[in-house]
């Protein structure tokens, strides 16, 4: 049987650092009637809303993350994927979706994530408050998986 898992972490400093910057700017176009603000204000309640928070589910085939609402999305097939592990990333690798040294990065608050070897040796990292718990699951599944293929 197929371990299923489903965790979202909640990026807590981007809401704390991005709220109050949205309340000022929101009080300065209010004050001083200068609507220009408007637009830009707008655009960063967006940027809120969508990278607020990272879902990851695993399943019998699949890992997703998604983040926010779900617009933003990324889904790795298990068949894809040679190795996990715990691994801690740089401070200034930072978050949000971008490619570092070690690959590319899906993270919303932290500095752990999991690291996923895919064939032809390209890596991600998922970014989770519980990489211990994320790599124990996707190994269990890749585990089952590699046994699965061979007794078939």
């Amino acid at each position: 049987m197929t371990r299923e898992y489903r965790h979202t972490q909640v990026g807590w400093v981007i809401l704390a650092t991005i709220t109050p910057i949205i309340v000022f700017m929101s009080c300065l176009a209010l004050k001083y009637r200068n609507w220009v603000h408007v637009p830009v204000i707008g655009v960063i309640v967006v940027c809120l809303i969508l990278f607020a928070s990272l879902t990851v589910t695993v399943d019998a085939e699949f890992i997703r993350i998604r983040f926010g609402p779900g617009l933003i999305r990324k889904r790795f097939r298990l068949g894809d994927i040679i190795s996990c592990k715990p691994v801690r990333n740089r401070w200034w690798y930072g978050w949000g979706i971008h490619r570092t040294p070690s690959g590319w990065l899906w993270n919303v608050s932290g500095m752990e994530a999991v690291e996923l070897v895919m064939i032809g040796r390209k890596k991600h990292r998922i970014g989770t408050d519980e990489p211990q718990n994320l790599t124990m699951v996707i190994q269990e599944n890749l585990g089952r998986k590699a046994e699965g293929e061979s007794t078939a």
